[in-house]
């Protein structure tokens, strides 16, 4: 006995898969990518321009940045 799916149950289901798919192809694309470890590397370097103190406040922002991307 086959299952009979309507177009609307069809479409629903191609959908979710759909969905999936992109979901999937976006954590792939960004594992160990520079795009997911910007926000850290930008406030590292706002931080890094602060005089006397700047590179010693912006090295968690550096960690953060080469752990999300070594």
């Amino acid at each position: 006995m086959a299952l009979d799916l309507s177009n609307n149950a069809r479409r629903a289901w191609a959908g979710r898969f759909g969905a999936l798919g992109v979901a999937l192809a976006l954590c792939v694309g960004l594992t160990g990518c520079g795009l997911a470890a910007a926000p850290c590397r930008i406030a590292s370097a706002g931080l890094k321009i602060l005089p006397v103190v700047g590179h010693v406040a912006a090295a968690p922002t550096d960690a953060c940045a080469d752990v999300i991307d070594p």
